[in-house]
Protein backbone atom coordinates (compact mmCIF):
# COMPACT_ATOMS: atom_id res chain seq x y z
CA UNK A 1 0.00 0.00 0.00
CA UNK A 2 1.15 3.62 -0.75
CA UNK A 3 1.56 6.11 1.75
CA UNK A 4 -0.75 9.16 1.31
CA UNK A 5 2.91 11.34 1.59
CA UNK A 6 4.05 8.97 -1.30
CA UNK A 7 0.51 9.47 -3.54
CA UNK A 8 1.57 13.72 -2.72
CA UNK A 9 5.02 13.27 -3.69
CA UNK A 10 4.12 11.63 -6.74
CA UNK A 11 1.61 14.07 -7.77
CA UNK A 12 4.01 16.76 -7.30
CA UNK A 13 6.69 15.12 -9.53
CA UNK A 14 4.09 14.88 -12.01
CA UNK A 15 2.84 18.43 -11.80
CA UNK A 16 6.68 19.54 -12.19
CA UNK A 17 7.70 17.30 -14.65
CA UNK A 18 7.73 18.67 -18.27
CA UNK A 19 8.66 16.78 -21.28
CA UNK A 20 8.40 19.35 -24.11
CA UNK A 21 9.99 20.69 -27.03
CA UNK A 22 11.89 24.86 -26.45
CA UNK A 23 8.42 26.16 -27.82
CA UNK A 24 6.47 25.15 -30.30
CA UNK A 25 3.21 22.86 -31.17
CA UNK A 26 4.96 19.76 -29.55
CA UNK A 27 3.10 18.76 -27.12
CA UNK A 28 3.31 15.88 -23.89
CA UNK A 29 0.20 15.02 -22.76
CA UNK A 30 0.52 15.41 -19.03
CA UNK A 31 -3.01 14.34 -18.19
CA UNK A 32 -2.16 10.46 -19.46
CA UNK A 33 1.09 10.14 -17.18
CA UNK A 34 1.18 7.27 -15.41
CA UNK A 35 3.24 6.49 -12.33
CA UNK A 36 4.18 3.57 -10.61
CA UNK A 37 6.93 2.61 -7.52
CA UNK A 38 8.71 -0.48 -7.13
CA UNK A 39 10.49 -1.05 -3.63
CA UNK A 40 14.14 -1.77 -4.58
CA UNK A 41 15.06 -2.21 -0.95
CA UNK A 42 13.41 -1.62 2.71
CA UNK A 43 15.77 2.15 1.98
CA UNK A 44 15.00 2.52 -1.65
CA UNK A 45 12.61 2.82 -4.59
CA UNK A 46 12.20 3.02 -8.20
CA UNK A 47 9.64 5.91 -9.38
CA UNK A 48 8.78 5.18 -13.53
CA UNK A 49 6.83 7.54 -14.98
CA UNK A 50 5.58 6.89 -18.43
CA UNK A 51 3.66 10.30 -21.07
CA UNK A 52 3.44 10.81 -24.20
CA UNK A 53 5.12 13.00 -26.55
CA UNK A 54 4.16 14.26 -29.81
CA UNK A 55 6.20 15.70 -32.32
CA UNK A 56 4.46 17.64 -35.21
CA UNK A 57 5.20 16.91 -38.71
CA UNK A 58 5.83 20.86 -39.73
CA UNK A 59 8.20 21.12 -36.43
CA UNK A 60 10.66 23.54 -37.23
CA UNK A 61 12.97 23.25 -33.72
CA UNK A 62 15.89 21.61 -33.38
CA UNK A 63 16.13 20.51 -29.95
CA UNK A 64 13.64 19.16 -27.35
CA UNK A 65 14.27 18.27 -23.80
CA UNK A 66 12.79 16.35 -21.02
CA UNK A 67 13.03 18.33 -17.81
CA UNK A 68 11.85 17.40 -13.83
CA UNK A 69 12.50 17.66 -10.26
CA UNK A 70 13.39 14.44 -8.41
CA UNK A 71 11.73 14.82 -5.08
CA UNK A 72 13.68 13.46 -2.81
CA UNK A 73 16.10 11.62 -4.98
CA UNK A 74 19.25 9.58 -3.73
CA UNK A 75 22.37 11.16 -4.93
CA UNK A 76 24.77 9.05 -7.37
CA UNK A 77 21.31 7.11 -9.10
CA UNK A 78 21.27 9.28 -12.13
CA UNK A 79 17.92 9.55 -13.94
CA UNK A 80 17.21 7.15 -16.96
CA UNK A 81 14.78 8.16 -19.61
CA UNK A 82 13.86 5.79 -22.71
CA UNK A 83 12.11 6.30 -25.54
CA UNK A 84 9.83 4.24 -27.74
CA UNK A 85 8.23 4.55 -31.36
CA UNK A 86 5.54 2.40 -30.16
CA UNK A 87 6.83 -1.12 -28.68
CA UNK A 88 10.65 0.04 -30.24
CA UNK A 89 13.08 1.32 -28.49
CA UNK A 90 14.45 4.38 -30.50
CA UNK A 91 16.86 6.38 -27.90
CA UNK A 92 17.94 5.73 -23.83
CA UNK A 93 19.44 8.76 -22.31
CA UNK A 94 21.02 8.77 -18.87
CA UNK A 95 21.23 12.13 -17.07
CA UNK A 96 22.39 13.37 -13.42
CA UNK A 97 20.03 15.02 -11.17
CA UNK A 98 21.57 18.79 -9.87
CA UNK A 99 22.10 19.18 -6.51
CA UNK A 100 18.48 20.91 -6.19
CA UNK A 101 16.75 17.65 -7.80
CA UNK A 102 16.50 19.03 -11.06
CA UNK A 103 17.00 17.03 -14.38
CA UNK A 104 17.42 18.12 -17.98
CA UNK A 105 18.14 16.18 -21.03
CA UNK A 106 18.04 17.53 -24.13
CA UNK A 107 17.76 16.15 -27.30
CA UNK A 108 18.03 17.01 -31.02
CA UNK A 109 14.93 16.77 -32.98
CA UNK A 110 16.25 17.60 -36.69
CA UNK A 111 19.17 18.08 -38.27
CA UNK A 112 19.84 20.45 -41.04
CA UNK A 113 22.79 20.10 -43.54
CA UNK A 114 24.78 23.32 -43.99
CA UNK A 115 26.11 22.30 -46.80
CA UNK A 116 22.84 21.14 -49.07
CA UNK A 117 19.86 22.51 -46.88
CA UNK A 118 18.73 19.29 -46.55
CA UNK A 119 16.52 18.60 -43.46
CA UNK A 120 16.67 15.30 -41.30
CA UNK A 121 13.94 14.48 -38.89
CA UNK A 122 15.47 12.48 -35.90
CA UNK A 123 11.67 11.96 -34.09
CA UNK A 124 8.71 12.95 -35.58
CA UNK A 125 5.08 11.63 -34.53
CA UNK A 126 4.03 10.48 -31.33
CA UNK A 127 6.42 9.08 -28.87
CA UNK A 128 6.09 6.82 -25.10
CA UNK A 129 8.55 8.18 -22.82
CA UNK A 130 9.39 6.32 -19.83
CA UNK A 131 11.66 8.31 -17.34
CA UNK A 132 12.89 6.40 -14.14
CA UNK A 133 14.44 7.94 -10.71
CA UNK A 134 15.49 6.27 -7.55
CA UNK A 135 13.69 8.11 -4.45
CA UNK A 136 14.08 7.12 -0.66
CA UNK A 137 11.64 4.94 0.66
CA UNK A 138 9.16 7.50 2.80
CA UNK A 139 7.52 4.20 4.30
CA UNK A 140 8.26 3.68 7.87
CA UNK A 141 9.16 0.05 8.84
CA UNK A 142 9.08 -0.93 12.55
Amino acid sequence: MIPKSNVMLIASIITILGIMMIPGNVSAETNQNSVSISSINDELNLVEITTIMNIPQNNEFPWGSVKGAASDYVERYPVIIQFYKGEEPVHIAQVDVKGDGSYEYKFRVRNVDNNTGEITKIFEGQYTVKIFKVVHNQEKII
